[in-house]
């Protein structure tokens, strides 16, 4: 889903502004088992992460897009989150978290968690130099009271599930100081655990927890929903639980929004197409832009 797009200007009287810039993609949704396939969601990878800076000439427009959250996997594999742009620099969106019956997690900016003894989606898809993300994790036993793996961050992969009950943990995100304060972002989701009825499967599971940069937990088991990743951090969402006889399963989460901002010297100032939020702050001496 395509989040905003819009173009900026800059402008001041020398030839070229020096600007700082983040551009993070929209997260993939968490995965949430089909009903009787008994398979917890794998947590969706986080959006891509690239950050840099150049100077880019006056008085010509520049496209900026961010990228929203995938959808939840409510049954099925989550979706991709969509593509943040800025300029000439692209980044993909987080890949899907796996359920039944696609048990490789979705590739991406960051790759969605797998599930079923299946591989995580790979990370970094297209690529980009330095690497935006990294691969999620699988489910390394696939046996009764397993967990699905966690979505890739763009500071490491996601974490393998495992058994007892347990879902890997979402990969951590990559700190950024461009808006003049360090904010993490992009952290993959959390992959969801199973539970078998009666001792001691019937007893709750745990879910992985999110990496830091606003990926959504995984759910504990039964029906239990994965959490949202969090909204301009581009986190993954959190697969949804599951346990067989009888048949439950709760809701992946939905990834979290893009972001893109901007830095730069408060002697430039920088105008974007008609209709477009742009909050505006400062810090030592810079105009910060997030869009």
């Amino acid at each position: 889903m395509l989040f905003r797009s819009e173009t900026v200007t800059f402008y001041d009287a020398t030839a070229a502004a020096p600007i700082d810039y983040l551009v993070v993609a929209g997260g993939g949704g968490g995965g949430a088992q089909l009903a009787g396939s008994g398979i917890p969601g794998g947590g969706g990878g986080a959006g891509g992460y690239y950050a840099s800076n150049s100077n880019f000439l006056l008085g010509t427009a520049y496209t900026v897009t961010v990228g929203g959250g995938g959808a939840v996997g409510s049954p099925g594999r989550g979706a991709n989150g969509s593509s943040s742009v800025f300029s000439s620099v692209t980044t993909a969106g987080g890949g899907g978290g796996a359920a039944a019956p696609n048990y490789n997690g979705a590739a991406g900016g960051s790759g969605g968690g797998g599930g079923y003894t299946s591989p995580g989606g790979p990370g970094n898809v297209p690529s980009l130099t330095p690497s935006q993300g990294n691969a999620g994790g699988l489910d390394s036993t696939g046996g009764s009271g397993y967990g699905s793996g966690g979505g890739g961050g763009a500071g490491a992969s996601g974490g393998n599930g495992g058994s007892p009950m347990t879902g890997g943990n979402g990969g951590a995100g990559r700190a950024s100081s461009v808006s003049g304060v360090s904010v993490t972002y992009a952290g993959g989701g959390g992959g969801a655990s199973y539970a078998l009825p009666g001792s001691p499967y019937g007893l709750p599971g745990t879910g992985g927890t999110g990496g830091s940069g606003g990926g959504g937990t995984g759910g504990a088991g039964a029906a239990t929903n994965g959490t949202n990743g969090t909204a301009n951090l581009g986190g993954g969402g959190g697969g949804g639980g599951s346990q067989n006889y009888p048949s439950t399963y709760g809701t992946g989460g939905s990834g979290g929004s893009g972001v893109v901002i901007l830095s730069m010297p408060s002697t430039y100032a920088a105008y974007f197409s008609s209709g477009v939020t742009a909050s505006i702050s400062t810090a030592s001496g810079n105009t910060i832009y997030t869009v």
